[in-house]
């Protein structure tokens, strides 16, 4: 038995036709999957051409505003077939800024990009979303939407200049600069409209946000675009998420600084995605390092975009609610992610595996692989499974989500926290299938906790320096 779930999660089956008008079943290894995914990503091309934001009467004093000069230089980049746009050393403060096909945005080594903290300078409003729900909000800092072939390069620093003082009170807590008598995105007209919006497929023309509704803007998000990479660049002080690709295809993050504790600051949310490379890149976060999203309810459900073939390799993970999370806004459902080689250890990292939902998003969470990983400290747990995530008042609803396929390969956890699986499904559709193979787990109060789950298979995995059996 325990072997033929074992091969259910080490092999992906592909039915092909073959000559004799029959069908033949081709297996491959989820790593050789992934590594089609990854040699389907190329990275975007630009031609040899070079825009100076300063030819377009940049100031980089970081106090004059230079969003025209941006805006101005980006499109004659566009407009002559595209190259890049050039950001000298210094600071230049900006409002937001739109990238157009074809245009490489690149930071050189001492240069940095301020940008505002008025948000009547995030006008005019732009298709966006908040927490899964698409909406008419303030631009993001850096938008494309539905462009090809962008990217935004370099060493230099991208400062959204959040703080307790801008941004980040809107999101209700003192703890981040909110006081009694301020607007908060929980008020009554602010982010719970928004929600039964979503909920009753509102059009997007009549989900008018902006002003007055205190929903942050995201840093970077390109939207319904292809060919996508973000490289090199060092990113502090976010709104909100930071980095946020929404309905893309082909997606490269790659060796990427984030340093950023603001509320809401995932590092990286690829949401309704399909082929995600995010790689070298170090996450140090308020929230989720890297948060795999399909839209939340019943927008997720309208939208109907799985989440799928996420790669992430070789990245630092520090301070964080997760290390590579699934979540909790999966209403479309995730599907087909590759995580290897990467390191994790905060005090402040809860936990290292984390997929969240509830019955109100549901969603199916399936063939998740890890490998090679080093866990040095995590608070809670190293797997996590929670199907009854809460947060916003009650989340029940009939939508039940699944769980199924979870392979942990090579890990090696030196301070696991209270436990080394955390796992909580639903009696109707129990989580399904959780292998792990040569883990060793030190230091956990507790090996497991599990609520509902079929089938948890141990080969030569220790926790506290016990010899796992399987779990039907």
């Amino acid at each position: 038995m325990y072997k033929k779930i074992f091969l259910v999660l080490v092999m992906f089956v592909f039915v092909v036709s073959c000559n004799e008008k029959k069908d033949k079943i081709v297996t491959i290894s989820p790593w050789d999957k992934m590594q089609q995914i990854i040699d389907s990503a190329a990275e975007p091309t630009f031609p040899d051409k070079t825009f100076n934001i300063l030819d377009f009467g940049a100031v980089p004093n970081g106090i004059e505003s230079n969003t025209e000069a941006f805006k101005k230089a980006i499109n004659e980049c566009t407009n002559n077939g595209g190259g890049i746009v050039l950001i000298p050393s210094g600071k230049y403060l900006t409002g937001p800024i739109h990238l157009e096909n074809n245009v490489n945005l690149h930071l050189e080594e001492g240069s940095e990009i301020l940008f505002s903290t008025n948000p009547a300078d995030y006008y005019p409003l732009v298709h966006t979303s908040y927490e899964g729900t698409e909406l008419m909000n303030y631009s993001p800092l850096i938008y494309a939407y539905k462009k090809n072939n962008i990217a935004v390069t370099g060493k230099g620093i991208l400062n959204g200049q959040a703080s307790n003082e801008f941004w980040w009170p809107w999101c209700g807590k003192d703890s981040y600069g909110w006081k009694p008598g301020m607007g908060q995105q929980k008020d009554s007209l602010n982010l719970p409209v928004l929600m039964d919006m979503g909920e009753n497929n509102t059009p997007l023309n009549e989900r008018v946000f902006g002003e007055n509704h205190f929903l942050r803007p995201s840093f970077f998000q390109p939207f319904e675009c292809t060919n996508v990479m973000i490289e090199g660049v060092k990113i502090i002080n976010a709104p909100f998420w930071v980095m946020h690709p929404i309905k893309c295809v082909n997606v490269i993050v790659d060796g990427v600084t984030v340093e950023s504790h603001g509320p809401n600051n995932d590092g990286c949310d690829p949401e309704y995605s399909k082929n995600v490379i995010i790689k070298n890149c170090t996450f140090n976060t308020g929230d989720d390092c890297i948060a795999i999203k399909s839209g939340r309810n019943g927008d997720g459900r309208r939208v109907a975009i799985k989440s799928e073939n996420i790669v992430v390799q070789n990245c630092k993970m520090i301070d964080g609610h997760g290390g590579v999370v699934m979540g909790s806004e999966i209403s479309a459902g995730v599907k087909n992610v590759f995580v290897e080689n990467c390191v994790m250890d905060s005090p402040n990292l809860d936990r290292a595996i984390r997929i969240k939902s509830n019955s109100k998003r549901g969603g199916l969470v399936e063939n998740i692989f890890v490998r090679n990983i080093e866990v040095g400290q995590v608070k809670e747990a190293v797997l996590k499974i929670n199907m009854f995530y809460g947060i916003y008042g009650v989340q029940e609803g009939g939508y039940i989500p699944e769980v199924r396929n979870i392979y942990l390969e090579n890990i090696t956890v030196k301070n696991g926290g209270k436990f080394g699986i955390l796992a909580n499904g639903y009696k109707e559709l129990p989580i399904q299938n959780i292998t792990l193979k040569n883990v060793k787990i030190e230091k956990v109060e507790k090996p497991y906790s599990l609520e509902n789950v079929n089938n948890i298979n141990f080969t030569d995995t220790y926790i506290n320096g016990k010899l796992m059996t399987n779990i039907n």
